[in-house]
């Protein structure tokens, strides 16, 4: 090769690198829409009223009075409609019906969205090797996490008139480590640094370790407070800072043996969120005040964004707990979640990134 030929050969790289780049943040936003959409659906309750799974032959709605009416027969049928819903009329039923249908079809085109583009650049040769587990991985995951959305709502079809929070907990942790390798892999694309990170000489390891085990906490976080939604905790105990009249609400402990209340007491479940959300805020501004006059503007930007989210997500958490959890700000609330663990993951990899 020439020296113009090399030369022409690293340009072309590098703009198929910010292609494919793009294209998985487009994915990402894509991503946050779902988990958007999917509070929604839980918030008005929506998500048992389709009981069949028939992969691509469900995307079309139904068309005639008839098939409406077959629908809502086989809701009938479940635990929610005979113990919670019962008053449902045929109109009632289609309201709830419209939010778990846009719910899965997102997630079709969303599957579509990924699997098509990645062909294209896989035909065309522009994905590199390094590059290409982290996208199978990601084809992987979003496989399984239609999977794991199916076997949640199958907890609520047999028994409970509810879904498992366990089972919704698993799905939505899914949603957001998805997210986040589609999200390192855009980055570490468009910023053109495949392979080992870059030590930071203000930052150094340090600070590169403490940003990736911020983001990872949040990710727990966002856990505990997937309990919380499944188990209806957020309208147990609307004050703050106090619950029942106290920092600790008395019902804390009640359940035997003691482990379990972590897992299925409302009251621990809401407190131990109040906890760790606010160890959230505090590590995030720490991290902030430390990266705050850090060299890189790359690394300075993210850390910004990151202390006005963790700020606005803690005030946005209070807000909706005062006002007994509306959907509006109940799915608010779930994606502030979804835009604070971006910019965790944004300000971790701009760090271990960062000449």
């Amino acid at each position: 090769m020439t020296a113009a030929t090399d030369t022409d050969f690293v340009t072309d790289r590098t703009a198929h690198r910010r292609q494919i780049g793009r294209w998985l943040l487009v994915c990402s936003a894509a991503i946050f829409v779902m988990v958007v959409i999917g509070g929604i659906t839980r918030l008005t309750e929506s998500g048992l009223s389709m009981v069949e799974w028939r992969a691509f032959l469900d995307a079309v709605p139904p068309m005639s009075e008839a098939a409406w009416q077959r629908l809502f027969d086989l809701y009938r049928e479940t635990p929610e409609f005979q113990h919670k819903n019962f008053w449902m009329t045929l109109s009632d039923f289609q309201t709830i019906f419209w939010w778990e249908y846009i719910h899965r079809l997102w997630g079709r085109g969303l599957g579509l969205l990924f699997l098509i583009p990645f062909l294209w650049f896989l035909v065309k040769g522009r994905i590199e090797k390094p590059v290409l587990p982290a996208l199978l991985l990601m084809f992987a995951l979003g496989a399984v996490q239609g999977g794991i959305g199916w076997w949640m709502v199958k907890s609520g079809l047999v028994d409970q008139p509810d879904v498992s929070h366990y089972r919704l907990a698993v799905h939505l942790t899914v949603a957001f480590i998805l997210h986040g390798v589609v999200l390192w892999t855009a980055l570490d694309l468009i910023r053109g640094r495949i392979g080992p990170a870059a030590g930071a000489p203000l930052a150094g390891p340090r600070f590169a370790g403490l940003s990736l085990t911020l983001a990872l906490w949040i990710l727990f976080v966002v856990v505990t407070g997937a309990f919380v939604a499944g188990t209806d905790a957020g309208r147990a105990y609307n004050t703050f800072p106090l619950m029942d009249g106290h920092l600790v609400p008395e019902a804390y402990g009640v359940l035997t043996p003691y482990w379990l209340n972590l897992l299925e007491n409302t009251a621990a479940i809401q407190f131990n969120h109040r906890l760790v959300a606010t160890l959230t805020l505090l590590a995030a501004l720490v991290l902030w005040w430390k990266l705050r006059r850090h060299a890189d503007p790359a690394v300075r930007l993210p850390a910004n964004l990151l202390a006005l989210a963790v700020a606005g997500q803690y005030l946005l958490g209070i807000i909706t707990l005062l006002a007994h959890v509306p959907v509006s700000l109940g799915a608010a609330h779930q994606g502030g979640a979804f835009l604070l663990f971006t910019a965790a993951l944004w300000t971790a990899h701009a760090v271990r990134r960062s000449r």
